[in-house]
């Protein structure tokens, strides 16, 4: 597979890596709501090593999940705006490259309540006060591996300030938040404060700067 003719052109850093968004391409009736949006299946790195930036004096971090790019692309616009440190989830198999064969996987999964099994070295989270998560709405609810890191990791988000932030097909969040606040309850995470959510369709991420500006002054209140 070429990644530039699949996956368009770089449109942004990460850390050092490369981002690459193939659904900015496609702005109007072509976009379809990300239908068929390849991916390098590698879920955004075949090249470069997954996206681990961790400091000692950071007061946030921004944890994400991306499969084609535009979530990664909105990660790296946190990043920016707050100087955070930030943590790429990966995925012991990850997603394939066809989006009708991830589609099916991502179905099975939801459907068998069977996420995908991570792989991840989740580090110390205690000098952060704040988490942002980075996540897509999938058949309108939250996408399997953040469901997987949620649940796999969920008790060390306890006591911080968690502020979610999403790419979507143009149908809004769906469920996802209502499943973040389930999973974290049965975690037995109490002191958790979970603000609005930053959603933004998927092909329109290098659009949303004023978006991420608001949001974060918002919820910074």
């Amino acid at each position: 597979m070429n990644k530039q003719s699949n996956l368009g052109p770089v449109v942004g850093q990460l850390a050092g890596t490369d981002i690459y968004a193939n659904q900015l391409q496609r702005k109007n009736s072509g976009w379809g709501g990300g239908k068929y949006t390849p991916s390098d299946g590698q879920d955004t790195n075949r090249a470069q090593p997954p996206v681990r930036k961790l400091t000692p004096t950071a007061k946030s971090i921004v944890i994400y999940w991306s499969r084609s790019g535009s979530t990664e692309l909105l990660a790296s616009k946190l990043v920016a705006a707050t100087d955070s440190d930030v943590l790429e989830i990966t995925l012991a198999q990850p997603y394939p490259a066809d989006y009708m064969q991830t589609l099916d996987r991502a179905n099975f999964e939801r459907e068998s309540n069977t996420p995908p099994e991570l792989q991840l070295r989740l580090p110390d989270l205690s000098q952060y006060e704040t988490v942002y998560l980075g996540f897509q709405t999938w058949a309108m609810t939250l996408s399997q591996p953040m469901k997987a890191f949620l649940t796999d990791f969920g008790d060390a988000l306890a006591g911080k300030k968690v502020a979610p932030f999403e790419t979507e097909g143009g149908y809004g969040s769906g469920e996802s938040i209502r499943v973040i606040q389930n999973i974290l309850g049965t975690k037995g995470v109490g002191k958790v404060s979970l603000t609005v959510p930053l959603v933004i369709d998927g092909n329109r991420v290098d659009e949303a700067d004023d978006e991420v500006a608001a949001w974060l002054t918002r919820i910074a209140k």
